[in-house]
């Protein structure tokens, strides 16, 4: 089934028995947790999703997911584009303590109502695919090398010597030799 529009709610149990496949596609303006983790996004996220039933006999999801997203560079706070793709295959439980049974293969999606809410489980896969960190290339980045060195008060004084902290311990010490008259 080709949708332009994902649906945001399925019946994913009746989709798995008849081994159905959906494509389409969700607003990134509409995941308000992506959003918080990323920035405000325009654009769509490219979803394919194959329901079905592996040989155990669990209802399984597998799914492709592609989005451009504008993320902030960690240098200057400047947004780039960056792709974000995620391969993954969930497994249907009704509840936490089914979960446990899935092989490590699977992640857990809980189904509640015989009903699943498709723009969380896309948005929770868009989040864990976000990379760690985002730079610019050092050439097209609005912060210069210069800038990035950590320039501290103390680095007129690099050039003195440092003074010994246990130098007062020596004076004291010192004084010891020297008994009082």
């Amino acid at each position: 089934m080709l949708t332009s529009q994902l649906p945001s709610r399925v019946e994913p149990y009746k989709l798995a028995a008849r081994h159905e496949r959906i494509e389409g596609l969700v607003a990134l303006d509409k995941l308000p947790r992506l959003a918080e983790e990323a920035g405000v996004q325009t654009g769509d996220c490219h979803v394919v999703l194959e329901f079905g039933v592996d040989a155990q006999g669990r209802r399984e999801i597998r799914g492709h997911l592609q989005a451009t997203l504008a993320l902030a560079c960690r240098r200057c706070l400047v947004p780039l584009p960056q792709e974000v793709s995620s391969d993954f295959l969930l497994g249907m439980v009704t509840d936490e303590a089914l979960a446990a049974e899935l092989p490590a293969s699977h992640e857990p999606v809980l189904v509640e109502k015989e009903q699943l809410d498709l723009l969380t489980v896309i948005e929770d896969e868009l989040i864990l695919s976000l990379p760690q960190v985002v730079y610019h290339d050092e050439a097209e980045c609005h912060v210069s090398a210069e800038q990035l060195v950590s320039k501290t008060e103390g680095a007129a004084s690099e050039t003195t010597p440092a003074t010994n902290p246990f130098a007062v311990l020596n004076v004291l010490k010192g004084k010891n030799k020297h008994p009082l008259p």
